[in-house]
């Protein structure tokens, strides 16, 4: 029998950043400001963490990142 793929997450640019997608689900997501005079130009969140960035590579490894770390980490109250 044929073995089934396993689905692998994949970015999809937006209008003012990007989006990290597993199948229909969104699982994280950078964001380009606007205002030039901002502290970082990404902001980047995902598995229920925040964060900035410099340069869109790193915000994009952060959303990964905290996406792989939220899958692994146990849940506290369950």
């Amino acid at each position: 029998m044929g073995a089934r793929k396993k689905t692998k997450p994949a970015w999809e640019r937006g209008y003012n950043g990007h989006v990290f997608w597993l199948g229909k689900k969104k699982l994280g997501k950078v964001t380009v400001h606007a205002d030039r005079q901002a502290q970082h130009k990404y902001t980047w969140e995902a598995g229920g963490k925040t964060g900035a960035a410099d340069d869109l590579d790193s915000a994009r490894k952060a959303v990964e990142f905290a996406v792989l770390v939220a899958d692994k980490q146990l849940d506290l109250f369950s």
